[in-house]
């Protein structure tokens, strides 16, 4: 098949909170392309009981690596794995921290 690469999962992980929020982690090992020269395809997501995203991380085809907070959409400078995860987690813990505040 032209433009799917093979990939090896290499993290699948589901948390659900007890306020009903999602946190969903998923990494694959890629070959690296022009497009992911890491050769990492993922797809970090916290969102809402009732499904909206407050925080999201990805590198969909024909955006390259980028993060949403909430509806706010800016490029992500990918370095390794462990950094993807920091980040993603502190990015979680700010709006966690945000919401018990509220």
């Amino acid at each position: 098949m032209i433009g799917y690469m093979k990939a090896r999962l290499y993290s699948n992980q589901k948390i659900r909170l007890p306020d009903g929020s999602i946190i969903s982690i998923v990494i694959w090992i890629a070959e690296s392309s022009e497009e992911r020269p890491h050769g990492f395809k993922y797809r970090l997501n916290f969102s809402s009981s009732d499904g909206e995203t407050l925080v999201r991380y990805d590198n969909e085809r024909g955006k390259g690596d980028h993060k949403h907070i909430g509806e706010k959409q800016t490029k992500y400078k990918f370095k390794d794995v462990d950094k993807l995860l920091e980040d993603f987690w502190h990015d979680v813990d700010n709006i966690l921290e945000q919401t018990e505040n509220d």
